[in-house]
């Protein structure tokens, strides 16, 4: 849990940091652009490491490609689009205080579809990150910063992405670099192709420059701490603890000069970190069955659920396909790919 936990934080920091420098090298790029440049940034981060760095997990199939198109138009072309727009319009501050959206639609979108169990001690989690992101949103819109149609916007694109982390959920077995691969390039190629139709401007080269850095970190580098957090802690608490982004862009705008958004600064901080502590301590535990099952996914021997033998014996993470036997056992667990029973 509590490595869920950090993964998921270090994801929000780097998506956090880039979302102020996206708004601030995107002045006068058209939002398509924007977004091509940011996708073709985490593509080219993706493709990189797979050449450098060794990876345990499935590969992608031809069953996930209509899940990957899914994601690639929704999550890597819709979503940062409207994103680009709306901060353009909300500013850099506020338009990144009105991405706390994202946990709400997420925590609620997993338990719909994944039936991920919220109980007392991960609901507070949730309302008080939300509850942080609203004092600095509320603090915003009295100072009269937020433009209304850009605030959309940016609601749009939070509840676009909360879409693309549910969808994304299957995947998290995946080798992340595939996923990031696929995604990126689906989003670059729809968005650039688009952006050139409609005759939007080319960035200079220190803009272009800064969005390519943006997408390989913001969108890259943070997708992949993403996937891994999913894998350990499910796609609700992911998202939930995805929450400190907003804060963390915010804080980042101020530092770079949008001081529109500070008068809650140090209640938003003790809410959110109230949030992280309620996750990192839950404790999980109860008397469970795993019914019989055979996947592919990253996996070790030593967590209580792959007890097949391997000849030569193998230490450590890898992939490949197995089967489980059907067992009933008692042990603390968060909702990964083997603990989706029903609460």
């Amino acid at each position: 849990m509590v490595r869920g936990v950090v993964l998921a934080a270090l994801s929000a920091l780097a998506f956090g940091l880039a979302t102020p420098l996206v708004a601030w090298a995107g002045r006068g790029v058209g939002p398509l652009t924007t977004a091509a440049l940011l996708y073709a940034g985490a593509a080219a981060m993706a493709a990189l490491c797979r050449l450098v760095v060794r990876q345990h997990g499935a590969a992608v199939g031809r069953r996930d490609v209509p899940r990957l198109l899914a994601i690639g138009l929704v999550g890597a072309g819709i979503a940062p689009t409207l994103l680009a727009w709306g901060l353009q319009r909300a500013g850099a501050t506020a338009g990144a205080l009105l991405l706390n959206l994202e946990a709400v639609f997420t925590v609620l979108l997993a338990r719909a579809f994944y039936r991920e169990p919220i109980g007392g001690r991960v609901a507070l989690a949730v309302s008080s990150m939300v509850l942080g992101g609203m004092v600095l949103a509320l603090a915003s819109s009295a100072a009269g910063s937020i433009g209304l149609l850009g605030a959309l916007a940016v609601a749009g694109a939070t509840a676009c992405w909360a879409l693309d982390n549910t969808w994304t959920r299957p995947l998290a077995e995946r080798d992340p670099f595939e996923v990031i691969l696929v995604k990126g390039a689906l989003g670059a190629l729809a968005t650039g192709a688009l952006a050139i139709v409609r005759g939007e401007p080319v960035p200079h080269g220190v803009a272009a420059a800064v969005l390519l850095a943006c997408g390989a970190t913001g969108y890259g580098a943070s997708l992949y701490l993403y996937l891994h957090a999913q894998r350990r802690i499910g796609a609700a608490r992911t998202g939930s603890v995805f929450a400190l982004a907003p804060f963390l862009g915010a804080l980042t705008g101020w530092a770079i000069g949008d001081r529109r958004a500070d008068a809650g600064a140090a209640v938003a901080a003790a809410l959110f970190a109230l949030g992280v502590y309620l996750h990192v301590s839950e404790r999980h535990r109860h008397r469970h069955a795993h019914a019989a099952a055979a996947h592919d996914h990253a996996h070790r021997h030593d967590d209580l659920h792959h007890t097949h033998v391997h000849e030569p014996p193998f230490v450590g993470e890898h992939s490949h396909s197995h089967a489980h036997d059907p067992i009933e056992h008692d042990h603390p667990h968060a909702p990964d790919v083997h603990h989706d029973h029903v609460h």
